[in-house]
Formats: C-alpha cells, sequence, structure tokens
C-alpha cells in the first residue's frame, strides 16, 4: 500500500506527506543546520492498515538518511520508532540518546 504511494517532502510546509485513500499521513519537521527534527506524526483515522506507521516512516528515514542529515526525534512514536529499528540510530546526532 506505502510502497505505490509517493512521498512528497514539503518544503514550504515543513513536512513529509503520503496520500492513501484520499486521506493525508503527515510527519512534521524542522530543519536546523545537518539535523532535521522530527515533532509530529499525524496518521488520519481511516488508514486503518497495520504496518503503515512502520513503513511511512521507513521511508521517511531511507529519504533523510540520502540527504545525509542526522536525525532528533521530538514525538514519542517516532522515538519509539528509532529504538525498535536499530539501523537508524546511527542517525542520531553526537550526543543524543534515545
Amino acid at each position: 500500500m506505502v510502497e505505490a504511494a509517493e512521498l512528497i517532502d514539503n518544503d514550504f510546509l515543513r513536512q513529509y506527506e503520503i496520500k492513501i485513500d484520499d486521506q493525508l499521513a503527515i510527519i512534521e519537521y524542522s530543519l536546523q543546520e545537518r539535523k532535521i527534527f522530527l515533532t509530529k506524526l499525524i496518521i488520519p483515522e481511516g488508514i486503518t492498515n497495520e504496518g503503515f506507521e512502520k513503513d511511512f516512516l521507513t521511508l521517511v528515514f531511507e529519504q533523510i538518511e540520502e540527504r545525509n542529515l542526522s536525525v532528533v526525534p521530538t514525538s514519542p512514536e517516532i522515538a519509539k520508532f528509532v529504538r525498535s529499528n536499530r539501523k537508524y540510530k546511527r542517525m542520531l546526532p553526537v550526543g543524543v540518546r534515545i
């Protein structure tokens, strides 16, 4: 489901967006120097696919990794994702622990 959808980095609104079944899932961010602060995860109630959140976050983290940025997750859901996916812990800036 997520694989078929296009991940959009909306610079103007500072958010990653993915549209599924006419509903928009969002991850808001703030970019400072070479760090991206992931501040809020919004998934509409109509998106009931059990693995959607993980797939969406994986797409976002892969795009951030391509941009060679450090990630600071300030949202509890995103911090939980990083804790459960060790390969993304290396993207945390020095001194930040989750």
